[in-house]
């Protein structure tokens, strides 16, 4: 009997390390009837919570020439990582498309001096408590906000709204999805793009000490958690396996109901 239990942990111990190393790209639509109809679509490769994690060249192959952007949605690192490592995932990121980066809890673990430095010599855009437009040739606009970590109470969600066009079609990067609690109508923030769950991490059936990643609606706003491509604490998972995600926006027609 101990030696069937043992088979038993070892099986499942070697599945918890699979799905903490998988390498998929969870590929959604979202559509939108306020999205600028000048844009046609706009996809984000969006990766969270690489942490120790080496990217793999299996998803860059897959997603390469289908994202407007790479945003990493926060903890890119964190203490113990070498930043030659850091450098590497991001090189590796920058084949799929420009790079933009918003602050997670872990990645105030380095030195947060270094890790600037990196990012800005390979040309990352770091979005603290500030955002990017795009104009459309018709002037239509979006605009992708990013605040630092709301843990650190670094957070300034209002400091990013003033440099979100007025009119303009609102995205939320903030690496904890707790920053709904700051939202408000009058925002006009569409979508609202997170990791740090990392969706519970190890789930027993439905129970985890977190939700497991996927869209919901909070308040009138689309709020999409990313299961995360790392692991904190064990380098295992189970009910939420490591993932990245390729979201395609485009606007809302009415022959999109029956989709």
């Amino acid at each position: 009997m101990f030696i069937g239990f043992l088979f038993l942990f070892l099986c499942l111990f070697i599945y918890m390390w699979w799905e903490a190393h998988r390498n998929r790209v969870v590929e959604v639509e979202l559509s939108f009837v306020n999205f600028p109809s000048s844009f046609h679509a706009f996809t984000i490769f969006f990766i969270s919570d690489l942490h120790r994690r080496t990217l793999s060249d299996t998803i860059v192959r897959r997603v390469k020439g289908k994202a407007d952007i790479v945003l990493i949605g926060g903890d890119l690192t964190e203490k113990g990582v070498p930043f030659a490592r850091v450098r590497k995932n991001i090189r590796q990121l920058k084949a799929i498309g420009p790079i933009y980066f918003v602050w997670g809890n872990n990645d105030h673990e380095v030195s947060e001096y270094e890790l600037e430095k990196l990012l800005l010599e390979e040309g990352v855009h770091i979005l603290d408590n500030r955002a990017v437009i795009w104009t459309s040739g018709e002037g239509e606009k979006i605009a992708l906000l990013g605040v630092d970590d709301i843990s650190k109470r670094r957070d300034r969600l209002d400091a990013a709204l003033l440099h979100a066009s007025e009119g303009s079609f609102r995205i939320l990067a903030s690496h904890n999805p707790e920053i709904v609690r700051k939202i408000r109508p009058e925002h006009h923030i569409s979508l609202v793009l997170s990791g740090h769950t990392h969706g519970g991490q190890i789930r027993f059936f439905t129970f985890g000490l977190y939700e497991k990643g996927g869209m919901k609606q909070v308040n009138g706003t689309t709020v999409y958690v990313s299961n995360g491509y790392g692991t904190t604490n064990v380098p295992l998972r189970l009910g939420a396996p490591a993932e990245t995600n390729l979201i395609t926006i485009r606007r809302w027609e009415e022959n999109d109901v029956n989709r």
